[in-house]
């Protein structure tokens, strides 16, 4: 055998099982055994096979490996978008929880499209993970149905619905609207409105804001909508838009800080005092929430904990068990600073 140990070369193709025996001098049945089962082959060959391994840089096939095995030990999460940094905390709770598990994390995004959501999840089966993590609900007919014809383990997040696909770790849209609304109500305001996306996690809080605010009494103010993800440029624009349909307006509340911080800096350039003349409501609780000029208040959502939870779900599942509670409702908090 060639003692080289420089990693050999060989033309664009990858290196492949057979490529790896033939270096080793060994069957394509015994490096398998090396790899999946390394205490039933003699040192001596484990040697001989881990050396041709490093030496062609030899990935082996994670899915063959799956499939012989019944464990993926693969996780796939599904999100709106990879840029909207309201979601960052959770994703990153849910893979430290699923690594600690031993399990892997992909991440996916559906993009806010039904169809694109169905053609990712019908990818995402074919490779069996072992369960699929949706921020949101899946709201296509046919993922729905694909994913229930696979049987495979499936956390939504985010959201409650009242009819469940699987296990659900979420919070009442609804709830924070209105909770929003009698917040900034206790504290004078009496001409509020909102900046919001228009996805339907936001269109729920949208209808229950206006509806407490219009069960308070108050002049509903159509809400000034922007593009998801959310963007501090998009906050300033709807706070400009809102003041000019509503001139009395004195509280805002924004479907996301990354809105409500726009719209402060908005209110800054326009020589508007926040909170004197303008109070600002966010949502989400990023890290700098609590470091704007001023600070934000925010809806609180514990995305460590919905992550923490989801992994546990799924891990609960893959191993043949059941989670303690399939549907858990975190709730959320408002966090006051000096915004309001």
């Amino acid at each position: 055998m060639d003692e080289c140990s420089c990693p050999v070369t060989k033309d664009s193709k990858p290196f492949t099982i057979v490529d790896v025996a033939r270096l080793a001098g060994v069957s394509a049945m015994t490096v398998s055994r090396a790899l999946n089962s390394p205490e039933k082959v003699t040192p001596a060959t484990l040697e001989r096979v881990r050396d041709a391994v490093a030496r062609t840089h030899f990935v082996p096939n994670a899915m063959a490996s799956g499939l012989r095995n019944a464990r993926a030990r693969l996780v796939a999460a599904l999100l709106p978008t990879l840029v909207g940094p309201v979601f960052q905390e959770m994703v990153q709770a849910l893979d430290l929880a699923l690594h600690a598990q031993g399990y892997q994390l992909m991440v996916g995004q559906s993009g806010y499209d039904a169809d694109r959501e169905a053609e990712l999840l019908r990818t995402i089966i074919q490779r069996r993970p072992d369960g699929i993590v949706v921020i949101g609900l899946v709201r296509s007919a046919e993922g729905r149905r694909l994913l229930r014809a696979s049987g495979i383990a499936v956390v939504e997040t985010w959201e409650l619905p009242q009819v469940p696909l699987d296990m659900v770790v979420g919070f009442s849209h609804a709830a924070i609207g209105s909770a929003v609304a009698d917040f900034l109500y206790q504290r004078g305001h009496r001409h509020m409105a909102m900046i919001s996306a228009n996805d339907p996690r936001a269109r729920v809080r949208i209808d229950a804001f206006s509806a407490r605010v219009q069960a308070l009494g108050l002049p509903v103010v159509p809400p000034a909508f922007t593009a998801a993800p959310s963007t501090m440029g998009a906050g300033r624009a709807g706070l400009a838009a809102l003041r000019l349909r509503a001139p009395e307006l004195s509280a805002v509340f924004c479907s996301s800080d990354m809105l409500a911080l726009g719209a402060s800096i908005e209110a800054r350039e326009q020589g508007w005092q926040v909170p004197g003349q303008l109070a600002i409501v966010g949502l989400g609780d990023q890290s700098v929430a609590a470091d704007a000029a001023p600070p934000l208040t925010t809806v609180r959502i514990d995305g460590t904990r919905i992550g923490r939870l989801a992994a546990e779900m799924v891990v609960a599942r893959a191993q043949g068990g059941a989670p303690a509670e399939p549907v858990v409702d975190i709730g959320f908090s408002i966090v006051e600073r000096h915004s309001t």
